[in-house]
Protein backbone atom coordinates (compact mmCIF):
# COMPACT_ATOMS: atom_id res chain seq x y z
CA UNK A 1 0.00 0.00 0.00
CA UNK A 2 1.05 3.30 -1.04
CA UNK A 3 0.04 6.42 1.94
CA UNK A 4 1.41 9.69 2.27
CA UNK A 5 3.10 10.03 6.19
CA UNK A 6 -0.02 11.85 7.45
CA UNK A 7 -1.90 8.69 6.21
CA UNK A 8 0.33 6.42 7.66
CA UNK A 9 0.65 8.42 10.97
CA UNK A 10 -3.39 8.63 10.89
CA UNK A 11 -3.54 4.64 10.71
CA UNK A 12 -0.91 4.03 13.16
CA UNK A 13 -2.38 6.14 15.99
CA UNK A 14 -6.06 4.94 15.22
CA UNK A 15 -4.97 1.57 15.48
CA UNK A 16 -3.00 2.02 18.81
CA UNK A 17 -6.36 3.85 20.27
CA UNK A 18 -8.61 0.71 19.67
CA UNK A 19 -5.51 -1.75 21.01
CA UNK A 20 -5.05 0.25 24.16
CA UNK A 21 -9.06 0.51 24.55
CA UNK A 22 -9.42 -3.33 23.43
CA UNK A 23 -6.98 -4.08 26.20
CA UNK A 24 -8.17 -2.01 28.98
CA UNK A 25 -11.76 -3.54 28.17
CA UNK A 26 -10.97 -6.88 27.58
CA UNK A 27 -7.43 -7.62 29.24
CA UNK A 28 -7.98 -5.52 32.63
CA UNK A 29 -4.62 -3.47 31.44
CA UNK A 30 -4.53 0.47 33.06
CA UNK A 31 -4.58 2.99 30.96
CA UNK A 32 -1.10 3.80 30.95
CA UNK A 33 -0.32 0.27 30.49
CA UNK A 34 -2.59 -0.50 27.38
CA UNK A 35 -1.14 2.82 25.88
CA UNK A 36 2.40 0.93 26.38
CA UNK A 37 1.46 -2.50 25.01
CA UNK A 38 -0.17 -0.26 22.00
CA UNK A 39 3.42 0.93 21.31
CA UNK A 40 4.77 -1.54 21.64
CA UNK A 41 2.26 -3.71 19.22
CA UNK A 42 2.41 -0.37 16.47
CA UNK A 43 5.43 1.15 17.02
CA UNK A 44 6.42 3.85 14.38
CA UNK A 45 8.03 2.75 11.37
CA UNK A 46 10.33 4.73 8.72
CA UNK A 47 8.92 5.25 5.22
CA UNK A 48 12.21 3.52 4.12
CA UNK A 49 11.13 -0.17 6.57
CA UNK A 50 10.32 -2.45 3.40
CA UNK A 51 7.40 -3.58 5.02
CA UNK A 52 5.76 -0.68 6.99
CA UNK A 53 2.84 -1.08 8.08
CA UNK A 54 2.36 -4.76 7.50
CA UNK A 55 0.99 -4.90 11.21
CA UNK A 56 -1.93 -2.93 9.65
CA UNK A 57 -3.22 -5.27 7.35
CA UNK A 58 -5.39 -6.61 10.36
CA UNK A 59 -7.49 -4.66 13.10
CA UNK A 60 -6.32 -3.65 16.51
CA UNK A 61 -8.96 -6.17 17.67
CA UNK A 62 -7.42 -8.98 16.04
CA UNK A 63 -4.11 -8.64 17.84
CA UNK A 64 -5.22 -7.89 20.85
CA UNK A 65 -6.93 -11.30 21.02
CA UNK A 66 -4.12 -12.83 20.08
CA UNK A 67 -2.08 -11.45 22.50
CA UNK A 68 -4.96 -11.74 25.60
CA UNK A 69 -6.44 -15.37 24.15
CA UNK A 70 -3.39 -16.79 21.59
CA UNK A 71 -4.13 -18.56 18.49
CA UNK A 72 -6.94 -19.99 18.95
CA UNK A 73 -8.76 -17.75 20.16
CA UNK A 74 -11.63 -17.91 17.29
CA UNK A 75 -12.49 -20.89 18.03
CA UNK A 76 -11.95 -20.92 22.30
CA UNK A 77 -13.42 -18.05 22.63
CA UNK A 78 -16.13 -17.82 19.48
CA UNK A 79 -18.14 -14.49 21.13
CA UNK A 80 -14.43 -12.46 20.82
CA UNK A 81 -13.99 -13.67 17.26
CA UNK A 82 -15.44 -10.33 15.77
CA UNK A 83 -15.42 -6.80 17.29
CA UNK A 84 -17.80 -5.81 19.64
CA UNK A 85 -20.63 -3.04 18.94
CA UNK A 86 -18.58 -0.80 20.66
CA UNK A 87 -15.55 -1.20 18.71
CA UNK A 88 -16.68 0.52 15.57
CA UNK A 89 -17.29 3.68 17.39
CA UNK A 90 -14.04 3.98 18.16
CA UNK A 91 -13.05 5.41 14.92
Amino acid sequence: MTWSEAEYVDCLEGERRRYAWVMRRYGGLTPPESWAAALDRYPYEPAAEPYRGLVLHDEAWHWAMLTLHGDRYPVDRPDLASPSAEYPALG
